[in-house]
């Protein structure tokens, strides 16, 4: 039984120095080679939609589900009702969810930029 526990012992502490000899060599080796301009410039369509998608539902009126008006429209219904701990968290929804429009609407003056750079520049983003 002691020779069992023993060679367990040996097996468990020669496993642990292979994982920590390979951490620093993993490290090295995943190290960015450059900017990802290639990358992006093949994701920019995608990633133009699903911001166009996110700005027009969030300038949706109230009938749209993960708009700004709807969540007002229900901040205001959570007030009328008299239920303040509703309205203090979908005010605070509605807070973060108003923060966001301007993170967007600069995304996209961004991507539109990048857009005009992979257009001038599609040979250099493949370096």
């Amino acid at each position: 039984m002691r020779i069992n526990r023993a060679a367990a012992a040996v097996g468990v502490l020669a496993l642990a120095g292979a994982f920590l000899a390979a951490g620093p060599a993993q490290a090295a080796g995943g190290a960015p080679k450059g900017d990802g301009a290639k990358a992006v410039c093949k994701r920019l369509p995608k990633t133009q939609e699903r911001v166009d998608k996110a700005l027009t539902r969030l300038n949706g009126d109230a009938t749209v589900n993960g708009s700004v008006a709807r969540l007002q429209q229900r901040v205001d219904d959570a007030h009328k009702a008299g239920h303040a701990e509703i309205e203090k968290y979908l005010n605070d929804r509605l807070t973060f969810r108003r923060s966001l429009l301007p993170t967007l609407q600069t995304r996209k003056a961004d991507l539109t930029a990048v857009a005009d750079w992979c257009a001038k520049n599609a040979p250099a983003a493949g370096k």
